[in-house]
């Protein structure tokens, strides 16, 4: 069978390389007689892929000392209500509004404490990152809140805002992993595991230590970073095999050279599209300038039926999952870590094509 050309927004895919490697795994990792599914978290056979699960992504990423790493069940999702539940202490905090996800992050902190909306670029259907005025910002926040990279909208904070002493907080759902960051910028980085980690199913955070362990009164026990962090995220039974996914995931991204060597190959799949897009007279990217995504490239035709016509036509030639989001329209091609340079190339020959006949 062939494999298509998955440009889904999430679940993604995964390296080939990874998934060969589960498959080799699947009946019997190892000497265990058992697959990975099959065996309890707290056997001799499971802890080391836990830990070496964490090593490798403290490895790759760079992670400080004083810093915790958490695999946490819920979904990004379920961050939202986590974040205001255990920094709370003001009362009150920052957020940047730059798409859905970010609006949700701030509806759901609203329930807890007064959030403060510094900026917001949904007059333009968030096709753009707003410039922050730091007069804005509240020097007594509890917390700043942004979106690196919005997947529905395709925009990404090129440059990380400068907050001073109160605690960033980051949702890198979708580019973790795809540039290289500075994780002592951030008191907090999140990221549900889907598009450039592994299977759905677990939640990464890296949390400042200082931060954890000042839940507000009445935050369920599941619901307090202090409960994962203290028991190295084996409270109750973790997504063992999710987590076993992704381990393999950053030992892919080592053995590639590790974020930097991955930032350049993302940078030169996004060129390649951005650099069609900009030249062709049919199709035209939504987002201009600094605020464009190396992971998530939403695109037009202007025509609503022949969007569709082209979606249609891209998935019998096998390049699925192009379909625009509903707010945008269109289409949208993800190009996360796993999507080789080859699949962009044949994307836009693809749409070189279709631009020819119609």
């Amino acid at each position: 069978m062939n494999r298509v050309y998955n440009f889904s927004a999430g679940p993604s895919m995964l390296p080939v390389e990874v998934l060969e490697k589960a498959k080799a795994d699947m009946l019997c990792y190892k000497n265990s007689g058992q697959s990975v599914m099959e065996m309890s978290h707290r056997s001799k056979d499971y802890e080391p892929i836990i830990q070496e699960a964490e090593a490798l992504l403290r490895e790759i990423m760079q992670i400080p000392d004083n810093y915790k790493v958490m695999f946490i069940q819920g979904g990004a999702s379920t961050q939202f209500a986590m974040i205001p539940m255990n920094l709370k202490k003001s009362g009150k905090a920052d957020y940047v509004i730059t798409g859905m996800w970010a609006k949700k992050a701030a509806q759901e902190a609203s329930k807890f404490l007064e959030v403060n909306k510094v900026a917001s670029s949904e007059d333009k259907t968030f096709n753009y990152i707003p410039t922050l005025d730091k007069s804005t910002f509240n020097p007594n926040a509890d917390y700043f809140h942004i979106t690196t990279n919005n997947t529905i909208y395709g925009t990404r904070f090129a440059e990380i805002p400068d907050v001073g002493n109160v605690p960033l907080i980051a949702d890198m759902s979708s580019n973790i992993l795809s540039e290289v960051y500075d994780v002592s910028q951030f008191g907090l980085i999140y990221a549900g595991a889907q598009k450039n980690m592994g299977p759905a199913g677990v939640t990464i955070a890296i949390m400042r230590e200082d931060l954890i362990g000042d839940a507000i009164e009445g935050t369920p026990t599941m619901l307090q970073y202090k409960t994962h962090a203290e028991n190295d995220s084996m409270y109750n039974t973790p997504p063992t095999y999710t987590i076993y996914v992704c381990k393999l995931v950053f030992e892919w991204i080592k053995n590639l050279g590790g974020v930097a060597a991955i930032q350049k190959m993302n940078e030169e799949k996004a060129g390649i599209l951005y650099d069609y897009l900009d030249r062709s007279k049919m199709f035209s990217a939504t987002v201009e300038g600094a605020s464009r995504s190396l992971m998530n490239i939403p695109f037009v035709t202007g025509n609503e039926d022949l969007d569709k016509a082209f979606v249609k036509e891209a998935q019998a030639a096998g390049f699925i999952n192009l379909k625009g989001h509903r707010s945008v329209g269109g289409m949208r091609a993800s190009i996360y870590n796993a999507m080789p340079k080859e699949g962009v190339v044949a994307l836009v020959e693809f749409m070189k094509k279709f631009e020819a006949d119609n």
